[in-house]
């Protein structure tokens, strides 16, 4: 497949800015519980974007990870730093996602190290719910990801502590197995209509909603680096058998020097 690219003439530019527009224009409607045709789309938009909006058009839920990684499989030093691992085209990928997801969900762990926005600044388009999901409400009001519109969740346990005066809207859930399950919290997200989710982080999390058969797509975004050391990507249950392990369809995209691996699960 092509490499995204950063420049090009006006008219390559123009086209890409109006085939995003298009893009949008499909994902409001559906948002009105229309049923709109996929939208004319070509080239690199069309090989990102268009699985995704097909497979939203027919299940009307669509649960998506991203992880962007080494290519010895580390998301950041052993010291927590991890921007940015990753090139200016898969930021750009990052914040397309962001702006077609309803809830872009992340873990307690991710807030504390990077201290994200999670809103959408690289392209055109809305921003979406921002769902924190911290089982023991150590996450105190101060992180940037609890501030603005169109607002946030926090989900904890039902038996965490509270903080007074929180801006996140707090929803508790039962541990099981000192967890919150994924299934749980994907319930009461869909009750509240957000359909399209994105998970943006951190590896643990991630590895969370895969390790529970949560995930329709997993995308790795591999930057030529090699890190020696650090926290992994993924870290799931162990096998004995290479058998027993995840053999998903893939996609391959490549997004300027990094290579976009989409695994497809369902």
């Amino acid at each position: 497949m092509r490499a995204i690219e950063t420049t090009g003439s006006p008219a390559s530019a123009g086209a890409e800015g109006a085939g995003w527009e298009a893009i949008l224009a499909w994902r409001a409607a559906v948002r009105r519980w229309a049923a709109p045709p996929l939208p004319a789309v070509g080239g690199d938009l069309a090989e990102l974007y268009l699985p995704l909006l097909r497979h939203f058009a027919e299940h009307r839920t669509l649960v998506v990870a991203h992880l962007g990684q080494s290519l010895d499989g580390r998301i950041a030093t052993a010291s927590g730093a991890s921007q940015w691992i990753t090139g200016e085209e898969d930021l750009l990928h990052t914040h397309r996602m962001r702006a077609l997801a309803d809830a872009v969900v992340v873990g307690a762990g991710t807030v504390a190290a990077d201290d994200p926005l999670l809103t959408v600044r690289r392209c055109p388009g809305e921003g979406p719910i921002r769902v924190v999901i911290d089982a023991d409400a150590r996450l105190s009001r101060d992180h940037r990801v609890f501030d603005g519109k169109p607002g946030a969740l926090h989900i904890v346990a039902n038996d965490a502590p509270r903080r007074p005066f929180h801006p996140a809207e707090r929803i508790e859930l039962p541990r099981v197995e000192k967890r919150i399950p994924i299934g749980a919290i994907l319930a009461v997200l869909r009750r509240r209509n957000l359909a399209w989710l994105f998970v943006e982080g951190g590896g643990v999390t991630v590895s969370r909603f895969l390790a529970e058969n949560a995930l329709d797509r997993l995308q790795l975004a591999i930057a030529p680096v090699l890190l020696g050391s650090g926290r992994p990507s993924l870290a799931m249950p162990e096998i004995s058998d290479p058998s027993r392990g995840l053999r998903p369809e893939m996609r391959r995209i490549e997004l300027g020097r990094d290579l976009l691996v989409e695994c497809v699960f369902r």
